[in-house]
């Protein structure tokens, strides 16, 4: 089955942007962040390069494979939460420092790792790398050309989306960090100490956003507020944060028990608490009087020129937040058309609003407790599980979890994500479900979602890069927007193949989601670039899907504070669906749906243009093969 649909719009700039947005759960991990460690001199002379270490020297060789090794080394400094899950002791005793003379310092980091990479390609070695090296090279200059092409805005003034950030981080380092000795305990509250000085400088950021006019908009300020309120009260033995306090090993001696109980205690006391309070009186009597009250950031020319190349790194492609527009408008008409032939299925007898309203109201779509959510999302995965193999030659050997999102920051968490997991860390990857006010979670929404964070969706796409053994370090833990929520997007599309949809409520659940993220191509460059309000924004969703009014104020709220972040979905799906058709044409009856898969995921995380060059190599290898 050909699942494409001509979009000329796109195929006229598939050309590489060499830009990426290393996205995460957190948006706070993707941006620069920096150990103590003390600031080098990178003034070489030309011809030579320095080593990443402090006060090295200036070497005459230099390799593709050094510049790797060294770029991958910047990066666990520049963030001790990855390296401490690498095994890194010491980083998992400490928070990232995020003041201005650790951003300055990783920028001369990344401009010293910039020219290396621009030098290399001037050595007469150059002409002679591999395939495979060629790309490691390509990859590494769209990280680094994305980085640089950002560092100007300084995002380190709004660390923070309505959901996640700086102020919740520690909600997901204390649920991913492993506790398996004493020490692992001591390093957490050594790490919880340093949350005062964490916050003040994110304060002092801030501060600098609010005097030069970037701030967060005032609408989503509320959730925050709530969630830090919430995070600043109550005892310590009652905080999320002391909850690994409560849980040891039988290896841990009564004894030590206590001991390491007291000082998970005293660190809540002393540190974690007070830094709540004073973060929560910062952001109600300094930040939210200052709080912009536009829905966008376009109001201003810095600001289009930010979303301008926010954009370009989101899709990885050369699109204009018109032409994004455009392709948005073209999908909500012929998702709607489908939409349209689904209800007529059904048999339902009325508009489509009233029908709407139908789905979103009749008690039969909403589950009646935490449990049976959680329970029919478990149940989908595994339906799914089971129909995998015909789908995909390869497997991960890592598996997943279903869990509920953390209580402390459910209400205004999105419907569902994927947190990665690690078979070094003995960590298995978790479909994270929001069970939070019931009313808003609808059964027939779930196969789809379960689809996109589960397999063959994120856990199969992230746990498969983890493990490609001939990537570099770099590439294992690289996410490219475009390709990997892409991919998540076609895969709701994909289990209706494998026979997911049982009726006509779980296929319009399905086209729902799929309206969602063709209204995001909408709604956030109708919001930072045309000018749009909420309202115009929220108005895509309710008059086109079934999403819940409290899902869509929570999902607008996201696009508000995440610029541009929303349109990698719909521009990477499209891609994969034109790409897939381009290999059934061009193969027909040697077409394999298994081989195609593999072939899509089996280089990790690419920007589309290079994804695109990877399914043209198998093509040709296919083809090759057969003759």
């Amino acid at each position: 089955m050909t699942l494409m649909l001509s979009r000329p719009v796109l195929s006229r700039h598939l050309r590489l942007s060499a830009a990426s947005v290393l996205a995460s759960l957190f948006p706070l991990m993707a941006t620069a962040q920096i150990s103590d460690a003390p600031l080098t001199d990178y003034s070489c002379p030309e011809g030579r390069f320095v080593s990443t270490e402090p006060g090295a020297a200036c070497a005459l060789q230099d390799s593709l494979d050094r510049l790797i090794a060294d770029f991958h080394a910047t990066e666990l400094i520049n963030n001790p939460i990855t390296a401490g899950e690498r095994g890194d002791r010491d980083a998992l005793r400490r928070l990232p420092d995020v003041s201005v003379e650790a951003r300055q310092q990783a920028q001369a980091r990344l401009e010293a790792i910039l020219r290396r990479h621009t030098a290399l390609q001037r050595r007469p070695a150059f002409a002679d790398l591999s395939e495979t090296d060629r790309m490691n090279y390509e990859i590494l200059g769209f990280v680094l050309d994305q980085r640089q092409r950002l560092a100007p805005f300084d995002s380190s003034r709004l660390p923070f989306v309505n959901d996640s950030g700086f102020f919740n981080q520690m909600s997901y380092v204390s649920r991913q960090t492993r506790f398996a000795t004493a020490d692992d305990y001591q390093a957490y509250a050594a790490r919880l100490t340093k949350l005062p000085r964490f916050f003040a400088q994110n304060r002092d950021n801030m501060r600098r956003g609010m005097a030069e006019g970037y701030t967060a908009n005032a609408g989503i300020l509320t959730g925050v507020i709530d969630t830090v309120r919430a995070l600043s009260e109550g005892s310590a033995q009652d905080h999320p944060l002391f909850a690994p306090f409560k849980d040891y090993p039988d290896t841990i001696s009564a004894d030590e028990r206590d001991r390491l109980t007291a000082l998970g205690q005293a660190a809540l006391e002393t540190s974690v608490l007070p830094a709540y309070a004073e973060l929560l009186e910062f952001l109600e009597q300094e930040y939210a009087p200052t709080a912009r009250t536009e829905a966008g950031i376009g109001g201003t020319e810095a600001g289009r020129d930010y979303y301008r190349a926010l954009v370009r790194d989101f899709t990885t492609l050369d699109l204009s937040p018109d032409e994004v527009h455009e392709i948005g408008l073209q999908e909500v008409a012929r998702i709607r058309s489908e939409m349209d032939a689904v209800i007529a299925e059904s048999g339902f007898e009325g508009s489509f609003a009233e029908f709407l309203t139908f789905l979103r109201t009749d008690p039969q779509f909403y589950a009646k407790s935490e449990e049976e959510l959680l329970k029919h999302a478990s149940w989908l995965a595994k339906r799914i599980d089971g129909a995998m193999p015909k789908f995909f030659g390869r497997m991960p050997r890592l598996p997943y979890g279903v869990i509920k999102v953390p209580d402390e920051i459910a209400p205004n968490y999105t419907t569902g994500r994927y947190w990665p997991g690690s078979l070094e860390a003995g960590r298995s990857g978790s479909y994270v479900v929001n069970t939070y006010n019931l009313a808003m979670r609808p059964l027939y929404n779930l196969p789809a979602l379960t689809a996109h964070e589960g397999v063959p969706g994120h856990h199969h796409q992230i746990a498969l890069a983890q493990e490609l053994d001939d990537l570099p370090e770099f590439r294992k833990s690289l996410y490219v927007v475009a390709f990997g929520e892409g991919w998540g997007l076609y895969t709701e599309k994909l289990v209706a193949e494998m026979g997911l949809y049982d009726n006509p409520y779980e296929k319009f659940g399905q086209l729902t989601y799929e309206m969602w993220r063709a209204c995001r191509l909408v709604v956030d460059t109708g919001m930072h670039w045309k000018g749009w309000t909420r309202e115009q924004a929220e108005s895509c969703f309710l008059e086109n899907s079934a999403l819940s009014e409290s899902n869509i104020r929570t999902e607008v709220d996201r696009y508000i504070s995440w610029p541009g972040q929303a349109l990698g979905y719909k521009i990477g799906e499209l891609k994969i669906l034109e790409l897939r058709e381009r290999a059934e044409n061009a193969l027909g009856s040697d077409f394999d749906i298994r081989a195609f898969h593999d072939a899509v995921l089996e280089k990790g995380s690419l920007p589309l243009s290079l994804l695109e060059r990877q399914i043209d190599r198998y093509i040709a290898e296919t083809r090759t093969g057969t003759e």
